[in-house]
């Protein structure tokens, strides 16, 4: 790949760097007059796109502020780019493109695009787009590179714990990454995620959903509920939905919520009619939750070898209320039906479990061999290192007293803006 580099003044603080991606040499140079234009810092050129989606991460290593992409040499390869470009989490994405039509606008809003820009630009456009970037960037943590990721839990069957996992999992990711991350539960029309957790919503799915068309971060974080862990909750609705919301208006929120925080974990109870939607697709990890019985080993399956096949890593098997002393079949039978290895047990801990329940209280705010299990997952999915028993319980006992001395249900139904970068005024306005 070749790259010209370009530097104009050096940058002081609080200018943002930029990088410009675009094989075309005419079009990149007209954005790059315009850049001269705004008061920012470095500037580096691309003059191809990346031949290996791979590289991305080692270009972003000087760490840009803003990647401004052209779209028009090569549409569909650019969407992807920036789509890798998004995922890596360190950079704000602007699109060029001559072609000003909303169909592509929206694939570009999808694929992690904040502003799209028309050509030919006009200087203040870009301006004005740089300023909306640059206020975000400080009202959020212009420190941070966490690559944004999505965990979807999908069940085998009904029946299976989708929910119980799902929730603590969220709950015990926000609490070791310290980062944040919303919990969306998609249980349609009797999700429950919200009530695993002892906590009350006033808004719902339904309510984003059926106003896709105006959603945006700032929309979304009044509908959102905060848990004591720290984890933002978009409950299912109390009441049933009259109808089904479209594929689209999926995408929009998965889209926003990808926007505003650095994991989301999606309850997808076990809605197979839900596989077409973008948060399926493989750039998301799942999990898929079963038990070891007939049906379910069946069901997944069947769903492994039709749907899952080709996901690799990104593919997770749980077994949930793993008893191997009860079981009829040892793992290698398991292994053998599911095509593939288990990758995680969760115990069958059923007094626990029900206390736990009982009380509104998440499984993972206190000890126990479930809790355990989950909170290994939660590591293992935000980069950390695997702890030892000894440190593990000693972690779980001290989030347990702080989630217990903020309230006594765990439950905390604030407004989540601080999670979004976002002014709480703003917000509401």
């Amino acid at each position: 790949m070749s790259s010209t580099s370009q530097t104009p003044e050096p940058a002081g603080n609080g200018l943002l760097s930029v990088l410009l991606i675009g094989p075309d040499e005419k079009r990149r140079k007209a954005v790059a007059d315009a850049l001269y234009g705004c008061p920012i810092g470095n500037v580096k050129e691309h003059t191809a796109y990346p031949a290996d989606l791979d590289q991305l991460p080692r270009m972003l290593e000087q760490q840009f502020d803003v990647v401004i992409v052209d779209l028009d040499a090569d549409p569909e390869y650019a969407l992807e780019v920036v789509e890798s470009i998004y995922a890596c989490g360190s950079a704000t994405v602007i699109v060029c493109s001559a072609q000003a039509n909303l169909e592509l606008a929206v694939r570009c809003m999808r694929a992690g695009a904040r502003e799209f820009l028309t050509l030919p630009l006009n200087p203040a456009t870009l301006a004005d787009a740089l300023a909306r970037i640059s206020i975000r960037t400080t009202a959020s943590h212009p420190g941070r590179k966490t690559a944004r990721k999505i965990f979807v839990f999908l069940g085998a069957k009904g029946g299976c714990g989708v929910t119980t996992v799902a929730a603590n999992f969220g709950v015990a990711l926000a609490q070791e990454s310290g980062q944040p991350t919303l919990l969306i539960d998609l249980g349609l029309p009797l999700g429950d995620a919200a009530l695993n957790l002892g906590m009350m919503t006033e808004y719902s799915t339904f309510n984003a959903l059926e106003n896709s068309a105006r959603l945006d971060a700032s929309f979304l974080s009044t509908l959102l509920a905060r848990h004591s862990s720290g984890l933002s909750v978009l409950a299912a609705p109390s009441e049933f939905s009259p109808n089904q919301a479209p594929l689209e208006s999926l995408d929009r929120l998965l889209a926003v919520a990808r926007s505003a925080f650095d994991y989301v974990v999606v309850d997808a109870g076990s809605r197979m009619d839900l596989k077409d939607a973008r948060f399926f697709d493989e750039s998301s990890t799942l999990y898929l939750v079963t038990q070891v019985g007939v049906t379910e080993l069946r069901n997944t399956n069947r769903m492994i070898s039709q749907y899952f096949a080709s996901r690799g890593p990104k593919l997770q098997v749980v077994v949930n209320r793993y008893t191997p002393q009860t079981l009829l079949f040892d793992d290698k039978q398991v292994e053998k039906a599911l095509t593939r290895s288990i990758d995680w047990k969760v115990p069958d801990d059923y007094a626990t479990a029900r206390r736990t329940q009982n009380a509104a209280t998440p499984l993972v705010m206190e000890d126990s061999s479930i809790s355990r299990a989950i909170r290994r997952m939660a590591r293992k999915a935000c980069g950390l290192p695997e702890e030892d028993e000894k440190s593990q319980k000693a972690g779980l006992f001290g989030w347990a007293r702080r989630g217990f001395s903020k309230m006594g249900s765990g439950a905390d139904t604030s407004k989540d803006d601080s999670a979004l970068g976002l002014d709480p005024d703003h917000a509401k306005s």
